[in-house]
């Protein structure tokens, strides 16, 4: 199947993450794309019932572009720990619990790995674009890396403060956010989807 460009105009971004919204805002940024997010919008939080993350992107950009009737982009991203076969994964956010409480999580993480010497990680990030005709695209990024503990640094979100990208020796949590659109997972998967569907105005 052809790719489908984006035009412009009105974008939903299908999270409810305030800082999922902020980076994927900031990628978007040169195409001319008027952003609002699922939250503002008052819509509904589909349940991630897909077996990865693709699966997931795909779930969340196809019940908001059916919901507000504009074209709709959604991310699904995660840690995958190799010690732990690729946990949290698709799970990550559910390991924070319903508060979201990623300390919580980042120790529940730690917990999980004592005792084992390998820290290596990946981050993931599938994006989808749905628009409300039933055309989908979607692409999935990484970057890997390794695991510290204590956790460090204050930018960023989620499993940010444990996470050393190769090649780097700040986490995630104390990368200035400019040079962390640069490394990251979600700027991989970003720079794909730009290939495949945007255009520079």
């Amino acid at each position: 199947m052809t790719a489908r460009s984006w035009t412009g105009g009105r974008l939903v971004i299908a999270s409810h993450n305030p800082g999922k919204v902020t980076e994927i805002q900031a990628l978007l940024e040169p195409f001319d794309a008027e952003i609002v997010s699922a939250a503002a919008l008052g819509l509904a939080e589909p349940e991630e019932t897909g077996q990865s993350f693709i699966d997931n992107a795909l779930l969340k950009a196809r019940a908001a572009a059916f919901s507000s009737g504009l074209p709709a982009l959604a991310d699904d991203s995660g840690l995958a720990a190799v010690a732990l076969g690729g946990e949290p994964g698709i799970y990550s956010a559910r390991w924070a619990g319903p508060a979201r409480d990623f300390s919580a999580a980042m120790a529940k993480l730690e917990q999980a790995l004592a005792g084992k010497a390998d820290r290596r990680a990946r981050f993931h990030c599938a994006l989808a674009l749905a628009w409300p005709d039933g055309h989908e695209e979607a692409v999935e990024g990484m970057v890997a890396g390794r695991l510290v503990w204590p956790p460090r640094g204050s930018h960023g979100f989620g499993y940010d403060p444990m996470f050393v990208a190769t090649g780097q020796t700040l986490t995630f949590g104390e990368t200035a956010p400019a040079d962390k659109h640069r490394l990251s997972h979600r700027h991989d998967a970003f720079t794909q989807l730009v290939a495949r569907c945007f255009r520079r105005p």
